[in-house]
């Protein structure tokens, strides 16, 4: 069965800071989360994403379409991101991403938002990707 996973829209994530302890040392669950902050890791822009597709064979590559700023790669975990799709698909908005099952270099992207507002465009179909997201086909 295919790997679900759910990302923060804007993909932030936690890290811990302050000073390292060792973990046989007694540590209450509060100081361990005072020690926490908030850490960006991009991408830097795109907007809300509501849309997401890992590979099953290739555990840190994932696909996210976002309602303002098309497709984007990770092949890091989400440590660095790629748009892959400005110049090739139309609009901005993308309510969904697959990758088939069948053949992990086949990617599905629909257009369009499942929560549409004022400042997103409209969908114009549904695009193919044969080469894991290098070109796209309407």
């Amino acid at each position: 069965m295919k790997k679900l996973i759910t990302l923060l829209p804007s993909l932030i994530i936690l890290t811990f800071a302050g000073p390292k302890q060792s973990f046989s040392q007694n540590i209450s669950t509060e100081e361990i989360y005072e020690s926490l902050e908030w850490k960006f890791a991009g991408p830097y822009r795109g907007g809300r994403s509501t849309a997401i597709s890992g590979v099953n064979s290739k555990p840190y590559t994932f696909y996210m379409g976002t309602t303002g700023g098309g497709v984007w790669k990770t092949t890091d975990a989400g440590n660095t991101w790629k748009n892959i799709s400005d110049g090739q698909i139309k609009v901005g908005s993308i309510g969904s991403v697959s990758v088939a099952e069948s053949d992990e270099i086949v990617v599905y992207v629909g257009t369009g938002s499942a929560d549409p507002r004022g400042n997103i465009s409209t969908g114009n179909g549904i695009y193919k990707s044969v080469d894991s997201g290098e070109t796209w086909d309407l």
